[in-house]
């Protein structure tokens, strides 16, 4: 039996077996490409502007980027509504971008000011925007799985037929909020869809060191959750899944548990050295980059030509230099902000100036 020194530090984006998932084989239509490569070529290009930016400190505090798990976003989005709710953990940039959030805002955010999509309190771990549907980032780990399920209450108690999807890191299956929900949602049968983003890391520490279950959808089994790995590096794999799932949800059975099975190129945070992982994994699983995979099938069926993707990536270039230039130019939130939206209520009257 193997020790857990003697387990791939990355076994928790591979099966068992060894072999990823099996492509998906939908075939989907050209409009929908164009949004998949459009969408996270523009996650891709602002984590990696945002990345520069902290660098040159003008962005500071925590930072964590999504480069490398687009398709986890981009995927899920084609296969949902627009009147579907989000919400995820602190890795949080993506999410909003491939909703259809102003990057303007998000960046602005990113460097605190009045302008940003949380008026400059949140930072990047809180990203907020309800025009979107996007119920936020969370800070504290596995604290929005039981708000993902309690979202979803309400859309049944409301008779929508409206989901709320739930995205959390690997950490976060350890954490006992966790399955306290897991086993209310099936109870209930709540219209939530739970998505683990397994990154193979948990800050800076494998999954195969911290879990004796390393294939982690089948946690969902418990509870008897329907549940599936989804190989999270083919944007198409995502949306079949997610789609699978939204099925499951609307008719009336409740919640399915997703392993989105991926990986971060750079660290879990800005300060992270990524000592804990060989060069040669990374670059393994740049073979398979989630854009470059879907641009290839772009080109291959011939949806569109290397002249019409170079326009889009103009386009996105001009985009996120447009929204340095608003955050850069915004004003930061003067004092008296820090006692605004702390309660609904405007007149609260225990409120101490």
């Amino acid at each position: 039996m193997a020790s857990v020194k003697d387990k791939n530090p990355a076994a928790a984006s591979q099966p068992k077996n060894g072999k990823a998932p099996a492509p998906a084989k939908t075939q989907h239509p050209k409009e929908r490409y164009l949004y998949w490569y459009e969408s996270m070529q523009l996650q891709r290009k602002f984590e990696e502007k945002a990345g520069q930016l902290y660098g040159q400190q003008k962005i500071r505090g925590f930072c964590h980027l999504y480069i490398g798990q687009e398709a986890g976003s981009s995927g899920s989005y084609t296969a949902l509504t627009k009147d579907d709710k989000w919400i995820t953990a602190y890795r949080d940039h993506g999410i909003p971008l491939a909703l259809g959030s102003d990057p303007k805002a998000v960046m602005a955010e990113l460097f605190a000011k009045q302008t940003g999509s949380s008026k400059g309190k949140g930072g990047s771990m809180h990203i907020f925007d309800k025009s979107v549907n996007f119920m936020g980032g969370h800070g504290i780990v596995g604290a929005q799985v039981p708000m993902g399920a309690g979202i979803a209450f309400a859309e049944k108690y409301n008779k929508t037929s409206n989901l709320c999807i739930c995205f959390m890191g690997d950490g976060a299956v350890r954490q006992g909020a966790l399955h306290e929900a897991f086993n209310m949602a099936m109870l209930w049968k709540l219209p939530v869809i739970f998505v683990v983003e397994n990154n193979g890391y948990a800050m800076g520490t494998s999954v195969a060191r911290t879990s004796n279950v390393t294939e982690l959808y089948t946690l969902g089994e418990s509870y008897d959750m329907p549940a599936e790995p989804v190989d999270a590096m083919d944007v198409e794999a995502v949306h079949d899944a997610v789609s699978r799932a939204a099925d499951r949800a609307r008719s009336g059975e409740g919640p399915t548990f997703l392993e989105f099975r991926t990986y971060r190129y750079r660290g879990h945070s800005m300060s992270d050295p990524q000592k804990y992982r060989s060069k040669e994994e990374v670059e393994q699983y740049k073979q398979r980059d989630p854009i470059e995979m879907v641009k290839s099938r772009i080109l291959e069926q011939k949806l569109a030509t290397e002249d019409d993707l170079a326009a889009i990536d103009q386009k996105i270039k001009g985009i996120v230099d447009e929204s340095v230039k608003f955050a850069e130019e915004s004003p930061y939130p003067p004092a008296e902000e820090a006692y605004k939206d702390v309660y609904v209520q405007k007149d609260y009257p225990f409120i101490m100036e």
